[in-house]
């Protein structure tokens, strides 16, 4: 567990399903994670003993749902979602939906990214400059904290050269629209202070895989 930015907490554990170490974040001030696996070493009473206890969760695509449940059940999270992927959900899964353009717990605000999912969603963070990407964009290596960014292997894709221009495109878009310097990536370690240099660097070489599995 550690703050990368002012009350912004970032760890990462081992993801049931896919088995490989996935990053998670801590909102400090509004009480908001946002595409939560339970902390290895700290579990949900750290949680419990913040001085504002959780109280929503934010998806940034449906593939993240990951351990929200065990969060919704302890401390009664609302957990949300963009409404294009709501249909992943069962009914004991109590996920509300989103659209872009809307204000999240969090003071968070969804933005169109898509591309390799319709659900995909940027959710920007304004009073932290930071952006938080989904599976568009992802570093690799062991637990990907140094490595540069780019995409998930093409074998992810149903199309993946149209679905890389579109990545290219949406990170322009980023570049164009939103103020910001950081990105917490929920595909490696995040990016913070130069996120914006790295991603123009991307967006220079004209993209690439970040890993093979």
């Amino acid at each position: 567990m550690r703050e990368v930015l002012p009350g912004v907490f970032h760890w990462t554990a081992p993801h049931p399903k896919i088995h490989i170490e996935v990053s998670s974040y801590w909102l400090e001030d509004s009480g908001v994670l946002i595409d939560p696996l339970v902390p290895p070493r700290e579990g949900l009473d750290w949680f419990a003993e913040r001085p504002v206890p959780p109280s929503a969760i934010l998806l940034s695509n449906r593939h993240h749902y990951r351990e929200s449940d065990r969060f919704a059940e302890r401390f009664g999270c609302t957990v949300h979602c963009n409404r294009r992927g709501l249909h992943e959900f069962s009914d004991e899964q109590a996920v509300e939906g989103f659209d872009v353009g809307e204000q999240l717990p969090g003071a968070a605000v969804a933005v169109e990214f898509g591309v390799i999912c319709p659900d995909d969603t940027a959710l920007y963070l304004p009073g932290v400059r930071a952006v938080v990407l989904a599976d568009g964009i992802v570093r690799g290596g062991p637990h990907g904290q140094q490595d540069k960014l780019g995409f998930v292997p093409d074998s992810l894709m149903d199309d993946p050269p149209a679905t890389k221009r579109g990545l290219l495109e949406a990170c322009s878009r980023l570049l164009g629209e939103l103020d910001f310097d950081s990105l917490l990536l929920a595909h490696g370690g995040p990016v913070i202070g130069d996120a914006r240099e790295h991603l123009q660097e991307l967006l220079d070489c004209g993209g690439r895989t970040a890993f093979e599995m």
